[in-house]
């Protein structure tokens, strides 16, 4: 195979992995090429912040690999937004309206992203429609998770929360490396009333608080109240 046999190769190769996210799913081979030429590929390490809330917009981020978390702060006070796993985008407000970015994103672990520009993400939007009725589509549901976030925040029971979020992150029914705090994060609470909310779960000996973990002690009662 010649030196430019392989490099077409590995811009198809590179240009294919473009299908698994769901905006650019379906695209012709020559428009997944074009993005693949269009952007960059960096690693960065955990806790690499890409933007803030209010900045604007530069690019829209593909994460290949790793985990990012989108956010907002009030305060001391963090609202977890999206935890996000590839193949995923994140960034989308740079492409819409005012450009600006809604929230906050920062890589929760060693990660690999690839960057599209504005300008070039500008072009792939004129050139395929579909694209454009896609990233709309991704901008919609995720306000509408922020609106069902928010309900549930300000209409149901902390317990019941807490309850499924332990259930929905434990393995072989023990939930690890999660700290107080960042359990509060992800139910939008203050740290105190979560561990309240835990205490009160461990006092029933629903749940067992150790060092980095939560055991689940009675999975059937905790089931029980994730769903009153």
């Amino acid at each position: 195979m010649s030196e430019n046999e392989a490099k077409c190769l590995e811009s198809l190769i590179k240009a294919a992995s473009f299908s698994a996210v769901e905006l650019f799913k379906g695209l012709s081979p020559s428009c997944l090429r074009m993005i693949n030429e269009k952007s960059e590929v960096q690693e960065y390490s955990a806790g690499h912040v890409f933007f803030r809330a209010g900045e604007i917009g530069e690019a829209l981020f593909i994460l290949e690999k790793g985990h990012v978390q989108t956010f907002r702060t009030t305060g001391a006070k963090k609202l977890i937004i999206t935890d996000l796993t590839p193949p995923a985008v994140f960034g989308e407000m740079a492409c819409v309206g005012q450009h600006m970015y809604h929230c906050s994103a920062q890589a929760t672990e060693a990660s690999r992203i690839r960057h599209l520009s504005r300008a070039s993400m500008d072009i792939v939007l004129r050139k395929y429609p579909e694209v454009t009725r896609r990233l709309l589509d991704l901008v919609g549901q995720r306000f509408l998770q922020v609106l069902l976030n928010l309900e549930e925040t300000s209409f149901r029971p902390l317990i019941p929360r807490l309850a499924k979020f332990l259930l929905d992150n434990a393995i072989q029914n023990c939930v690890h490396d999660l700290t107080h705090k960042e359990i509060a994060e992800h139910l939008r609470v203050y740290r105190e009333s979560a561990t309240s909310a835990l205490g009160q779960l461990r006092k029933a000996g629903i749940v067992a608080i150790e060092r980095k973990r939560i055991r689940i002690i009675d999975r059937a009662r905790l089931e029980r109240a994730s769903r009153e």
